[in-house]
């Protein structure tokens, strides 16, 4: 849909029994389906894709190219490209994207910032000076 180019490759998963208690830094694809309690953030320049399927639960900051979400984020998002909200995707937090599909039932509850095309929506150097403070 709207003639997207999204890497489908998953290169890493956080199962489902997982919990992550920290900052998480990926490059690629990556699924998560346990819990983060901490920042998800892609490498800077990367072709980032993360998807946080309906039994995902993720504390924290969230900065990466592509994102779909069907579980719960508590934190603000970043999303360079496309941000995927389906169904049962909750995110309490800002919302900061370039292009937005939301399905019916997803929720957000912050403010949804769109960002235009060739206008940075992060860097992280910036995320990691921020997570330092």
């Amino acid at each position: 849909m709207f003639g997207r180019q999204v890497k489908s490759e998953i290169d890493s998963l956080v199962g489902i029994s997982a919990r992550i208690e920290g900052d998480l830094c990926f490059t690629g694809g990556l699924r998560i389906d346990g819990e983060v309690h901490g920042n998800v953030v892609a490498a800077d320049g990367a072709d980032s894709m993360l998807i946080v399927s309906e039994h995902a639960r993720i504390e924290g900051e969230v900065r990466c190219a592509s994102l779909v979400v069907n579980g719960y984020i508590a934190g603000s998002v970043y999303s360079t490209e496309l941000l995927e909200l389906q169904p049962k995707g909750r995110i309490h937090g800002d919302v900061h994207y370039r292009l937005l599909e939301m399905h019916g039932g997803a929720l957000v509850t912050g403010k949804l910032t769109h960002e235009a095309a060739g206008e940075p929506v992060f860097h992280l150097a910036d995320a990691v000076a921020g997570s330092a403070a």
